[in-house]
């Protein structure tokens, strides 16, 4: 095809109902067009709204929609709409589109991550691809002689998938067990032929240069993969059986005055002091923090719902959270988000923030959320007794954990005494 007003060949990759090779044509054929007293074209209308498809006029519908929520740029509504024409048009109805094709289809600029939404929320996705961790086990196990590949292969892909009494585990936990045992399995596998060959004491001596909770790790990595290949037929003896181990429990100690002016000063961003407030004062996680929405706090009343409990906003984090909100109204005024945290990134999603962004400067000093919260928790257990009870209603954690606490609040005062004690 050629351009109405110029004549000159339309680009091979242009939109298919181009009619101009550019701005300027296009304004020239509108001033003509005006000269000649003639009605303006009709705005253009995508060739995906105008379809014979219900589906994909449905689908297109949805994605002007969500960009106009999400406030998309008109090029990248566009680019969106081309690609739903792409994987829809000519499809059967009720056939689903594969995800590989949604990844390898439509054009490089169209966003994957945006069709994926679309097509998900009519239920038009079929999610072909094999998990990666699926991929990670083969490439891991492959590396390994016969004899030691066949039971991690079968020990890994029970711990993902379960079994008849083993619940599936979480690829964090495969990653974590395996990275553990593999250098012992290398070691082993270049003095035996099989898993079934090593002895007692081929443990004892693998588990001799390790301490404390990487010792820990190791035990619990090494008996799971025993216990299963026992349990499998693939050994004919566990030489971890009645090996155990505890966690080595590392003793709290209080923030010193110090450190509370370093996280005072490191924490200078509305969003790191806010992060700061709620350890501070509420002791959240940070996954918590991470998922608190705007429905979960109660500005006019002073409360907050954290975890499922509802409890009275504290002043500074009333203080923080005033300010943080200013600034969220001032960034973004129109994000569809209703988290508390925002970025860049999410202000366009539904999502929360990654861990990454509730973790800022605080983390490159030395001070993460995980011991500012501790020593919220340890210093409830100071001021207002060593009473797990207490510790658990407040803050919601276990018995056990709540008893932790309460043992190192009571062996600190007891030091205390003993120092006044002395004269």
């Amino acid at each position: 095809m050629n351009c109405l007003q110029c004549g000159a060949e339309l680009p091979a990759n242009g939109r298919r109902d181009q009619k101009y090779c550019g701005r300027s044509c296009s304004r020239k054929a509108h001033y003509h067009r005006g000269k000649a007293g003639l009605l303006p074209r009709p705005p253009r209308r995508h060739p995906a709204l105008e379809s014979d498809d219900p589906v994909l006029v449905a689908a297109a519908v949805y994605a002007r929609e969500l960009g106009a929520a999400h406030d998309w740029c008109g090029e990248t509504t566009n680019r969106c709409l081309d690609a739903l024409v792409t994987l829809l048009a000519g499809r059967p109805t009720g056939d689903r589109v594969p995800l590989t094709e949604v990844r390898t289809r439509p054009h490089r600029l169209a966003s994957r991550r945006r069709l994926v939404e679309i097509l998900s929320h009519f239920d038009l996705l079929k999610d072909d691809t094999e998990p990666p961790i699926r991929a990670w086990i083969e490439r891991v196990t492959a590396e390994l002689p016969p004899g030691f590949a066949e039971p991690a292969h079968h020990w890994l892909l029970t711990l993902l998938v379960g079994g008849a009494r083993a619940r599936p585990r979480s690829p964090r936990t495969l990653y974590s067990y395996f990275g553990s045992v593999r250098p012992l399995l290398a070691h082993w596998s270049t003095s035996y032929d099989h898993l079934r060959e090593v002895t007692r004491a081929d443990v004892g001596a693998a588990l001799r240069p390790f301490q404390g909770n990487q010792r820990h790790n190791l035990i619990k990595a090494l008996r799971s993969l025993f216990r299963h290949a026992k349990k499998s037929g693939l050994v004919f003896s566990n030489p971890t059986a009645g090996l155990t181990s505890q966690p080595v429990d590392q003793d709290l100690l209080p923030i010193t005055n110090d450190e509370v002016r370093s996280i005072e000063q490191l924490a200078s961003e509305p969003l790191e002091r806010l992060v700061v407030a709620l350890s501070v004062e509420h002791a959240c996680r940070t996954a918590v923090i991470r998922k608190l929405t705007l429905d979960d706090i109660d500005l006019p009343n002073r409360r907050i719902t954290i975890a499922g409990h509802n409890q009275r906003l504290g002043e500074l984090t009333h203080r923080a959270l005033i300010t943080w909100l200013d600034h969220r109204r001032d960034r973004w005024p129109h994000t569809p988000n209703r988290h508390v945290l925002l970025t860049t990134k999410t202000a366009l999603r539904t999502t929360p923030v990654s861990q990454k962004s509730v973790k800022p400067s605080l983390s490159d000093n030395g001070f993460t959320i995980e011991r500012i919260r501790a020593d919220r928790i340890l210093h409830e257990a100071l001021t207002a007794g060593p009473d797990p009870l207490h510790l658990s209603l407040v803050f919601g954690i276990s018995h056990n954990t709540a008893r932790r606490y309460t043992t190192v609040a009571e062996r600190l005062l007891s030091d205390e005494l003993e120092q006044a004690v002395e004269p």
